[in-house]
């Protein structure tokens, strides 16, 4: 899978870079902008994509179209959250999930949202007489906490603050396996049936009774990844203990900083708002989107941010962010 490392503007994107995915995480952009699509610019979508599978975040009008356009895989897609019940964060969802049965899915979906949206879902489908081809669970969202528990991702939901029930979401690499050093193992005789225990960081005890310890025979794991996603939001400080240390974080910026009442008055952020969250967080890299349709470009959003918070980036639609 090609990926392309970020830097700010599009333009700048001329050399695709090819990376193995392995242990890596890849956010794929499919909106960027608020509630109305303009400027070239569609509402919130996104993609984080690992080795196995892929996470849909938010699922705005015309993200179908979106995966299609960046060759995002709909197959690979097995969960989907939905961040809040405003229409630029899901109008798109019926579309696919009635696109992902014509083209006769068989494996499970899951989708992680607000209850509400379970009735909307079943109305759609029920008047329009759809039967999808795959089973559809859905996981309604009550409270903070783990909502996924996968064998190499966990998912933890938190609240955040919007004019109605609204969810962020932190995706958390489980532990990798310490790297095996075949050639040391091959020298201390050990047979390879116990390689898998080797990489779960257990010792190597010989027939003869003699313990080879771990740290000679394997190699540090990779640390692990996580990224945190802040959807629609009124500047909230607590948010910063929640994503605290991630290596990604998304944050709304929805205005910039001189529109800081209107902000408020709207339960959106500012550009320096953003900007605080991921200071006081200490995350390592901060990705800014959500812009208002009231601004044709955005070289602005990213000045602001730095100014406080210099490790920062946009949110470029069909731009994959590595993690």
């Amino acid at each position: 899978m090609v990926f392309i490392i970020s830097t700010t503007l599009k333009k700048r994107y001329q050399q695709k870079i090819i990376v193995k995915p392995k242990n890596l995480l890849a956010l794929t952009i499919l909106g960027n902008n608020s509630a109305i699509p303009s400027f070239n610019r569609s509402a919130t979508a996104q993609v984080l994509q690992t080795q196995h599978e892929s996470f849909l975040i938010d699922c705005a009008e015309g993200t179908q179209m979106q995966l299609s356009k960046y060759k995002v895989k709909r197959s690979r897609i097995n969960h989907i959250f939905i961040s809040h019940l405003h229409g630029d964060h899901y109008f798109g969802l019926i579309g696919l999930l009635t696109s992902m049965s014509l083209l006769n899915r068989t494996q499970v979906l899951h989708l992680h949202a607000p209850p509400e949206l379970e009735q909307l879902i079943s109305l759609q489908l029920n008047f329009a007489s759809t039967h999808l081809s795959y089973p559809l669970h859905f996981h309604p969202i009550f409270k903070e906490g783990v909502i996924v528990d996968g064998k190499n991702m966990t998912v933890s939901c938190f609240a955040v603050q919007h004019r109605i029930a609204c969810w962020g979401f932190l995706f958390k690499q489980k532990k990798n396996p310490r790297k095996l050093d075949p050639d040391k193992a091959k020298i201390y005789e050990i047979p390879a049936a116990f390689y898998e225990k080797l990489q779960q960081g257990e010792d190597y005890v010989t027939k003869k009774g003699i313990t080879v310890p771990n740290k000679e025979v394997t190699l540090p794991a990779t640390k692990p990844k996580s990224y945190a996603y802040c959807a629609d939001t009124i500047y909230d400080e607590t948010i910063a203990e929640k994503v605290k240390g991630v290596d990604l974080l998304y944050h709304e910026t929805t205005y910039l900083k001189d529109l800081h009442e209107r902000a408020a008055a709207r339960y959106h952020s500012t550009t320096i708002q953003a900007a605080a969250i991921a200071k006081k967080g200490v995350v390592e890299k901060l990705l800014i989107g959500h812009f208002s349709s009231k601004y044709e470009t955005l070289d602005a959003f990213l000045q602001e941010t730095k100014e406080v918070f210099e490790n920062t980036e946009l949110a470029i639609e069909g731009v994959s962010y590595i993690i």
